[in-house]
């Protein structure tokens, strides 16, 4: 039950929400006028203060961690809590990246001239306010926030609970930054009280809000899509497949299986589900077992995988369960299945895929371009690891989310899809008849 006091709290803190709303709603108005210069300038001085203050930063990040190992938080999710120097330096770089790529604000397209004399075009412009809802990365902080910033939009951030700290320390960074380029420092707003019941109202401010992006687990993406009252970019879970074709080379195949499960087991794009034709299968499983057991990968094997890997397997091998096939499972975990044709298996991932990313080691023209033409989802591969479904990987510089809908964006979101357009008129004094 809710005491007075604890409502009192509450009822404060949703002014300073609404407070912080109004201010970023003005600053957006601003910053998608500001030059592309002083955009820029504020990015560097995010960049280079990453590491200039990143003793701040990782004591910060050190309480986080502390505290949500105290409290039981699994490995997968410590691991996208932590911070570290080599991390950090990662940041700062993809900052430096967005950086560098030409702005989208103010580029005009598809001008032309209509038979009456009106010549008209599209404008790229900002969308406004983003908010965003996410858990556990702090990284997310800056990736969002430069994003934004870059694209001429003010933000407004909620983070986890867990990294709080982390967060508070590193939006102080990005407004400092913004405020000695030039730029309103109010374009990029942290709601720092945790509750809950914040997310709600959040939720409810669309006079403010012109798109939600949430980020983290499937039960808060779910309930931010049936709750928000603005426009959502859903997505971010990833059940994602590696299809190994008949005529996939062994090497290539183990060597992007392996990578694609282990580089890093924790994140959205890592692989849940390799799926092995049957005439393959007899050495190609033994192959990828024996390098999956090197890192400690636990194989969740149907019946006829189970059958063709012998004992005395580096890997631990067990039978699959029907929970195993559709699950992202952000660990040194993969459900293993044997399949009869490329059918079968873009029946398995039609059924069971996430719309995230998907790929198929082939040396199969004719297979490779089946694959990409009927899987549905937002990165298609050809004998390439999904790891790479990243905003920095594609050249993006960072991401705000990957998105698994169709409207909009799709895949990782970066500045452009930050941004609408308005169409644009030239007339000498055409009236309609």
């Amino acid at each position: 039950m809710t005491t007075t006091r604890e409502s009192e709290q509450i009822d404060t803190a949703v002014r300073e929400l609404d407070d912080k709303g109004k201010l970023a709603k003005k600053a957006s108005r601003r910053l998608a006028n500001l030059s592309t210069d002083i955009k820029n300038r504020a990015l560097l001085n995010i960049a280079d203060d990453l590491i200039a203050r990143q003793d701040e930063i990782l004591t910060a990040n050190q309480i986080d961690h502390d505290n949500a190992r105290a409290s039981g938080m699994d490995d997968a999710m410590l691991d996208r809590l932590l911070l570290h120097t080599s991390r950090l330096d990662g940041m700062a770089k993809d900052v430096r990246t967005v950086a560098a790529l030409p702005d989208p604000v103010g580029e005009v397209s598809d001008m032309r001239t209509l038979p009456n004399g009106l010549v008209l075009g599209r404008k790229r412009v900002p969308l406004g306010v983003i908010g965003a809802i996410y858990e556990s990365r702090p990284n997310v902080t800056i990736d969002i926030s430069v994003l934004c910033l870059k694209s001429g939009n003010a933000v407004i951030l909620r983070g986890g609970k867990e990294a709080i700290n982390s967060n508070l320390a590193l939006c102080s960074i990005v407004r400092e930054a913004v405020s000695k380029a030039g730029g309103p420092e109010e374009a990029v707003q942290m709601i720092e009280n945790t509750d809950r019941s914040l997310v709600n109202h959040l939720l409810k401010m669309r006079d403010v809000i012109d798109l939600l992006i949430p980020r983290g687990g499937a039960d808060l993406i779910s309930f931010v899509a049936r709750n928000a009252t603005m426009p959502v970019v859903t997505g971010g879970i990833g059940v994602c497949h590696t299809y190994v074709d008949r005529t996939a080379d062994t090497a290539k195949a183990v060597a992007i299986v392996f990578n694609a499960k282990v580089q890093r087991p924790t994140v959205c794009n890592a692989l849940d589900t390799v799926l092995v034709h049957a005439e393959i299968a007899p050495h190609f499983l033994p192959a990828m077992a024996a390098e999956l057991g090197k890192a400690g990968v636990e194989m969740r094997c149907d019946r006829r995988a189970l059958s063709l890997l012998r004992p005395g397997t580096q890997a631990k091998v067990v039978p699959a369960a029907d929970e195993d096939w559709g699950k992202e499972f952000l660990s040194l975990i993969a459900s293993i299945k044997v399949v009869d044709s490329l059918d079968e298996a873009l029946e398995h991932i039609g059924r069971y895929g996430s719309g995230h990313s998907e790929a198929i080691v082939t040396e199969d023209y004719s297979a490779a371009m089946r694959f990409t033409n009927e899987v549905d989802a937002a990165c298609v591969y050809v004998n390439a690891s999904t790891r790479f479904t990243d905003g920095g990987q594609f050249g993006l510089g960072a991401e705000v989310g990957i998105s698994t809908q169709k409207m909009h964006a799709r895949g990782p979101m970066g500045l452009k899809e930050l941004t609408s357009y308005k169409w644009i008129v030239f007339g000498s004094g055409q009236v309609r008849p």
